[in-house]
């Protein structure tokens, strides 16, 4: 099985709205079959409603250093 692609985008340290505009716009030009990686400074919870109405799945790691890594994934 071929591991799946990933892009990464960094949004942290921008200030509210960017994070949230910068990866809802990458999702929208994200290919198919590949997932977004994004390493952001603080856990965006309002972002993981929209996430779930758009219909994408995601797992969220928090880092020793305070900030996340967040994977988003096309929902199967």
């Amino acid at each position: 099985m071929e591991a799946q692609a990933t892009q990464h985008l960094d949004v942290r340290w921008l200030p509210p709205p960017e994070p949230f505009e910068h990866i809802m716009r990458a999702l929208q030009q994200l290919p198919p079959d590949t997932a977004l990686m994004v390493h952001i400074h603080r856990e965006p919870f309002p972002l993981y409603d929209v996430l779930h109405d758009e219909g994408y799945a995601w797992q969220t790691v928090a880092l020793d250093d305070g900030n996340f890594d967040i994977r988003i994934t096309r929902a199967t």
